[in-house]
């Protein structure tokens, strides 16, 4: 086995993202710099893990797994669980792909932490809120099956030691129903931690810069993968494939080929999410679907490419314009407060909170320490060094710390998040616009994730899950709903993986 420190180490991942490689070097090349400037964020702490050495590469594994993001390592915790002998191969030199970015938490509803913290939540309110934010486009089969389902994936999570007890608004969510970590912090670094710890615990076999370049058929049927492992092209050969490669939101290509209005739009995804999966997918007459559908982020800090995560607004901050003026209900859905930023004149925005907002927001350390936020010890002087007429933000400060107290926003409709005033300095505001950040595009399946074909006939042995699935989010993907569908289609895809591979 080989021994990685990820806090400790950090410098020398960081030095072999050149091994990041993929069918698109252009988006590849262009996104590593982000994935550089971002790295504090998403290496995980210095407790230390190990991936398998490439001298233990066997010819043969019961499940091939491609991608060691959230959903790919739920899909190998769970057939490992039904008794499969499975195997990661993950192109990028650390695994935790685009869940490291993920920084808000999990959506799930009727869970036994909603219980204990008093809040009434169902399924179907879940259900009809997530439809809602897709605009009604939502394939509603799979929606229901990530609706019901997502209380025993936060009870499975906390079986392990993944325990999201911390529970928030997130945007177009009527009741608090995002789960985070007990401290606040993201969710993404905290969810990898514990999965690569049980990975590690279960012995399951996980290679990092080792690219699936074709998935295999024989006689119809998915029967493993081409690989590329320290420089050399191997055969694999398995009884099923579950493909969890992530999105393609760090494909530029890809994003301009299908949203031209969104060239030049920075993005929050990482470098390895670049469609590879869907390719390899359509080449074995895999259906996609949505593929235009791709959602882009209203905080976003522009010149890093930095999520400011939704738990900020979750918590009670504001947005202003540069007249220092509200102008959005903050909680609303995504691609609405995204259209309201980049119907300003000056197209960006500030978020403003205060010095109790960001204890409860622990993201926030990370922020400063990056040089993302601006402080000051009063609104006014917080104003002048954003050049905002200090009268004007202090009076939209004030107006909105009595609509918490009044628990009314006649102006914006907002309702929810509205449990803390903005009273207590020192005061922050960190400059964001719009960014793509998850692609709800993707190949389709059906409840038991396997893939489609367009006559909606299986690809039989082949499963996929996560973001590189299309059909879930719809129109529009709230926010912690993300982390949801990786965990509930990822570990169905180890469990219907491992029924196949059983037969």
């Amino acid at each position: 086995m080989k021994t990685l420190a990820f806090g400790l180490v950090s410098t020398l991942i960081l030095s072999a993202c050149g091994a990041e490689t993929s069918s698109s070097s252009e988006a590849s090349s262009s996104s590593q710099t982000k994935e550089t400037e971002a790295s504090s964020e998403v290496v995980s702490s210095a407790s230390v893990y190990e991936y398998t050495n490439p001298t233990e590469l066997q010819e043969t594994y019961d499940i091939v797994i491609v991608g060691a993001g959230g959903a790919g390592m739920a899909a190998a915790l769970s057939a490992k669980d039904a008794g499969m002998n499975p195997v990661i191969f993950e192109k990028a030199p650390v695994a935790g792909g685009n869940t490291m970015k993920s920084s808000g938490g999990m959506n799930a509803s009727e869970t036994k932490f909603q219980e204990e913290l008093g809040i009434e939540d169902s399924n179907e309110l879940f259900f009809e809120d997530t439809l809602t934010g897709g605009k009604g486009t939502n394939n509603q089969e799979l929606l229901h099956y990530l609706v019901d389902n997502s209380a025993s994936a936060i009870d499975w999570l906390d079986s392990m030691g993944i325990t999201l007890n911390n529970i928030s608004y997130s945007g177009g969510a009527s009741v608090k129903r995002i789960h985070r970590p007990a401290d606040g912090s993201s969710v993404g670094t905290y969810l990898v931690d514990g999965l690569i710890r049980n990975i590690t615990e279960q012995s399951i076999p996980l290679f990092v810069n080792s690219e699936v370049t074709k998935i295999n058929e024989t006689d119809g049927k998915v029967s493993g993968v081409e690989i590329i492992i320290e420089g050399e092209t191997k055969t694999i050969t398995s009884d099923a494939v579950v493909v969890t490669t992530g999105g393609y939101g760090s494909n530029h290509e890809m994003i301009e080929s299908f949203r031209p209005d969104l060239k030049g739009y920075v993005s929050t995804t990482a470098a390895s999410s670049t469609g590879d999966g869907i390719k390899m997918i359509e080449q074995l007459g895999g259906a996609t679907v949505d593929m235009d559908q791709i959602q882009v982020h209203p905080t976003v800090v522009q010149d890093s490419g930095m999520l400011i995560s939704e738990t900020v607004r979750g918590e009670g901050a504001i947005l202003v314009n540069q007249q220092g003026e509200r102008f959005v209900n903050e909680l609303e859905t995504r691609d609405n407060v995204s259209a309201a930023e980049t119907a300003l004149p000056e197209q960006y925005a500030y978020l403003i909170f205060d010095n109790e907002l960001a204890k409860r927001a622990k993201q926030v350390e990370y922020y400063e320490s990056e040089g993302a936020t601006i402080k000051a010890d009063t609104i006014e002087e917080l104003a002048q060094q954003i050049d905002i007429d200090p009268a004007t933000l202090k009076a939209t400060l004030d107006t909105w710390n009595n609509n918490v107290k009044e628990q009314k926003d006649p102006e914006f409709g907002r309702e929810t998040a509205m449990d803390y005033d903005l009273t207590t300095g020192p005061f922050y505001a960190i400059k964001i616009a719009p960014g793509i950040h998850h692609t709800m595009g993707g190949v389709q399946i059906n409840v038991d994730t396997q893939v489609l074909k367009e006559d909606g006939s299986v690809i039989p042995g082949l499963y996929a899950a996560g973001e590189v699935t299309g059909g879930i989010h719809g129109q529009n993907r709230i926010g912690g709903n993300a982390v949801a569908d990786i965990m509930v289609f990822g570990r169905q895809a180890g469990v219907q993986a491992a029924k196949y591979a059983n037969n």
